[in-house]
């Protein structure tokens, strides 16, 4: 082993390698753990693309990486830039106002839509309908004045 004992990889069950230095709490048999999420679960989400036939175990493995430091990131973001700070906690409203003010974060906004009640919701939908039956009756005159 000599100076570096820490860095040498750990074999896990299925023979690749993994790094001891990167490792995240233990697996069932006591190896260190490079990923928190479960690599099965990314697995079932990665295969659910019609263009994915199969998974490189090194993929499967990067690709849970990545999701667990962009869900780090954008957690740590919502809570130095949201209410979280004066509350010690992170709230949903705070990655909601991230998704819809930060450019970055944008393509969340769908994802992770501001809270609204019902009601205002009913009543938004309404005054669409009203607006959407308008410009379909402008149209029409439009098209009989033809």
């Amino acid at each position: 082993m000599g100076l570096q004992g820490d860095r040498q990889p750990a074999a896990n069950s299925r023979g690749s390698e993994k790094m001891a230095d990167g490792a995240v709490g233990k697996d069932k048999c006591g190896e260190p753990r490079l990923v928190s999420l479960p690599l099965s679960r990314i697995r079932v989400i990665m295969k659910s693309s019609p263009e994915v036939s199969s998974i490189n175990q090194e993929a499967l493995v990067l690709t849970a990486k990545a999701t667990e430091l962009f869900v780090q990131y954008l957690a740590t973001y919502s809570y130095r830039h949201g209410s979280g700070k004066e509350k010690k906690a992170l709230t949903y409203s705070d990655l909601a106002n991230t998704a819809e003010e930060s450019e970055t974060f944008q393509f969340l906004a769908d994802i992770l839509p501001k809270k609204i009640l019902a009601s205002k919701y009913l009543k938004m939908l309404k005054e669409k309908r009203e607006d959407d039956e308008a410009n379909d009756d402008e149209s029409d005159n439009d098209e009989a004045e033809s």
